[in-house]
This record gives C-alpha cells, sequence and structure tokens, in this order.
C-alpha cells in the first residue's frame, strides 16, 4: 500500500484541484441527486429529522417513516409538545430508540428558544448532535462552511488521495480524513457540496462494485487511476462478538407476557419485548417447545435469540407478579404500544401461524 507521503501529495493536487473538481461533482449532483422528501421544499425541521433518522440507517428504511412523522408532527412546535409516548411509537421498528429520544428533546430546547443555533459549535450542545450532524444540519440550513465526514465520505476521500494505511476504526479515519474535507467544502455552497458528497458515496463511489465508469470525479481519483477502488479505505475487521438469548413466548387467555424496559435502560426505555428466561429465572425450556430461531446483528454482536413456548403454571404465575417490568398485554391492545423492531415482527409471524 501506499505510504503517508503519497497521500499528502495527492491530497496537495486535489486541493489545488479543488475548483474543477467541486465543478464536476456539483453539475453531477444538480442532475442526478435523488427526489428524497427532505430535499423538496427543505426546512431546518425536515433537515434536522431526516439527519436523526438517516443515522446507522438506509433511506429506503427511512422514508416511509419520514412521511409519517412529518404528517403526524410537522414542525418543532408540534414535536416539542408530543408525548414520549407518541414519539416512540411513532419511530417504532427503526431502532436506535434513543434518536427518538433526543430528537424530542432537542425539538423542547429548540422551542423554548427565540431562534434556532446557526454553527457547528452551538448544535453539538443540543441532544444527539454529533460533528457529522451538526456540520450536515448547519451547511444546509444555515450554509456554515463545515464539511461532513462519515463512512460514506471517508471512502471518497480515501481514493480519491489513494490513501492506503490501516485504520483502527472508523473513528480513527473519520478524524484523519477531516482537515481534506474541510479544504474541499464550497463556502458559498456548503450544503450542496456536502449533500453531492453524501450522495456520491451512497450511489456511485460504494464499498462493493463502485461505478467508477459513472463517478463525475475519477478523472481525480488516484484509486482509480490504479484500478484498485475496493482496497480503499482499509479499517481494521470488527471483532465480533456471538450472544445467545433465550425468549419465552406465553400466553393466557386473550393476553401476551411481555416485558417493558425500565426508565434507565438506554436503549428500550419504554419498549415492550418478548420476555427472557433470566427474567423469570427459567432454565432452558425442552427443545420440544422451541418455536422460532431469529438471527440479528446489533453493533459488534451476533445475536442468536430461541423462543420457546412457555405454558402458565401458578410457580410461574408467582413469579411473574414479582416482576414490576414483566406485564400481561392482550392481544387487540399490542398495536397501542411500542414493541422494539425485531419483537414486533417476531409476534405477529406467530400469530399468522
Amino acid at each position: 500500500m501506499v505510504s503517508s507521503d503519497y497521500f499528502v501529495a495527492h491530497s496537495a493536487k486535489l486541493i489545488a484541484q479543488r475548483r474543477s473538481f467541486q465543478k464536476a461533482l456539483h453539475a453531477w449532483y444538480r442532475v442526478h441527486q435523488r427526489p428524497l422528501p427532505w430535499r423538496l421544499a427543505p426546512s431546518l425541521y425536515k433537515t434536522v429529522v431526516s439527519e436523526f433518522m438517516l443515522q446507522q440507517t438506509q433511506v429506503k428504511t427511512v422514508l416511509p417513516y419520514f412521511d409519517r412523522w412529518l404528517h403526524a408532527l410537522p414542525d418543532f412546535i408540534a414535536l416539542a409538545a408530543a408525548s414520549e409516548s407518541q414519539v416512540m411509537k411513532l419511530w417504532e421498528g427503526l431502532g436506535y430508540y434513543s434518536r427518538a429520544r433526543n430528537l424530542h428533546k432537542l425539538a423542547q430546547q429548540i422551542a423554548a428558544q427565540p431562534k434556532p443555533p446557526r454553527t457547528p459549535a452551538e448544535w453539538r450542545e443540543l441532544p444527539g448532535i454529533g460533528p457529522y450532524t451538526a456540520a450536515a444540519i448547519t451547511s444546509i440550513a444555515f450554509a456554515e462552511p463545515a464539511a461532513v465526514v462519515d463512512g460514506n465520505v471517508v471512502r471518497i476521500l480515501a481514493r480519491l488521495a489513494g490513501e492506503g494505511r490501516l485504520f483502527r476504526d472508523g473513528t480513527a479515519a473519520v478524524k484523519y480524513f477531516t482537515p481534506l474535507a474541510d479544504a474541499l467544502v464550497i463556502a458559498s455552497q456548503p450544503g450542496e457540496h456536502n449533500q453531492a458528497m453524501m450522495e456520491l458515496g451512497a450511489t456511485v463511489c460504494v464499498r462493493q462494485n463502485p461505478l467508477c465508469s459513472s463517478c463525475p470525479v475519477a478523472g481525480f481519483c488516484q484509486a482509480h487511476s490504479h484500478g484498485q477502488p475496493e482496497k480503499f479505505p482499509r479499517l481494521q475487521p470488527k471483532l465480533i462478538e456471538q450472544r445467545a438469548v433465550t425468549r419465552l413466548w406465553c400466553e393466557f387467555g386473550d393476553r401476551l407476557l411481555l416485558r417493558r424496559g425500565h426508565a434507565q435502560a438506554k436503549r428500550l426505555a419504554g419498549l415492550y419485548e418478548l420476555p427472557e428466561a433470566t427474567d423469570l429465572q427459567c432454565p432452558t425450556p425442552s427443545a420440544k417447545l422451541l418455536i422460532a430461531v431469529k438471527r440479528r446483528a446489533i453493533t459488534r454482536y451476533q445475536i442468536t435469540e430461541s423462543i420457546y413456548r412457555l405454558t402458565l403454571t401458578p410457580a410461574l404465575n408467582k413469579k411473574i407478579k414479582a416482576q414490576a417490568d414483566l406485564e400481561w398485554i392482550p392481544f387487540d391492545r399490542l398495536p397501542s404500544i411500542t414493541l422494539s423492531g425485531p419483537h414486533k415482527k417476531w409476534i405477529e409471524e406467530q400469530r399468522k401461524k
């Protein structure tokens, strides 16, 4: 792989050519950008909501949630006045629920101010706002010349400059490439520039099989010139930890036993899930009671969840009554509570059987 001196030289070359680079990138974006709802009749509120929803979530997943959210809560005032239960229900299934709680708190703070903050530093003082989100919001809404740098932008810059060093993780790569990203921002059009970079990374300069023949800035790209774009950037592989969870499906009449996340839980506060065997201090049930095996990934964890049907007994009922976070929920009430996304799907699947 190439040396850092190589990166320095080609970064300097790219910066020297930035006017041509910006012109090519922006011309492409104006023609090929996707007509996403937060880009149509844009507003500060739409930008903020979309940026929160798009954190660690693909555009195709976000689209129906964004439409439903805007219909129910069209502005900061409406969101600030909404109950937490309404906010969480609108977010149900989108995952990473701390985003919804932070967005709710942010709206309450903005609604209480005479005018919203404008600079990245001011936005970073608000709940759920990091460097990337602060740069995205302020560049798009207020034309602040702050560059956005995430995995997509890192990939573009690593390929453009031919940087072949091995990064410990994505955070280290973001820190390394931020000065180059800042140097390439157009001061007069930072919002369009950032959106063009994000669009390029999402649709053309993708991780596998990048569409170099369609790339508007391929002529500036060292990785393309050497025919090795997929080798950039180089990140140490994540260590995946395997976890096994035993879940219980326990019905009584027209009710299902669920566990509600306690208020202090970071991820699942107020959300309902099928209880774990450990919640009731139960041994793993007999294999003949197994009704489903589900697998999912959360950050660095690969989780296998085995769901067993459990019959209510007097001894079990006594244990249930002793646990304040375990509740019997009528099946006809399920649509009105907020279930974590996977559990909502699993319950629907079991009820169809």
